[in-house]
């Protein structure tokens, strides 16, 4: 019985630390589109963004600004190296 409620905290520890973080993530991507939308209005220099979301294995990029070409290309070498990563990360866990 106690060993019961000894797994049963554990289980609770971790889905509150996991809860802590994805708050304190999504905390974060909102403050920084906050900081990101205030500069924009404060600057009154261009500014370029680019995104790239993958769907599945085919990624889908869009690119505004003056230097959105150069934002674009930096995106798509890195999404490719982090694909590379999980592809060979995956492959030497697979081994054992």
């Amino acid at each position: 019985m106690a060993s019961e409620e000894e797994t049963e905290d554990e289980g609770i520890a971790v889905s509150s630390r996991l809860l802590t973080f994805l708050t304190l993530g999504i905390a974060l991507v909102l403050i920084g589109i906050v900081v990101l939308v205030i500069v924009s209005f404060v600057s009154s220099s261009s500014a370029s963004g680019a995104v790239i979301i993958f769907i599945g294995p085919f990624p889908i990029v869009f690119g505004a600004g003056p230097n959105a070409t150069w934002l674009i290309i930096i995106g798509i070498i890195l999404a490719v190296l982090s694909v590379i990563v999980f592809l060979v990360m995956n492959r030497k866990y697979s081994w054992f």
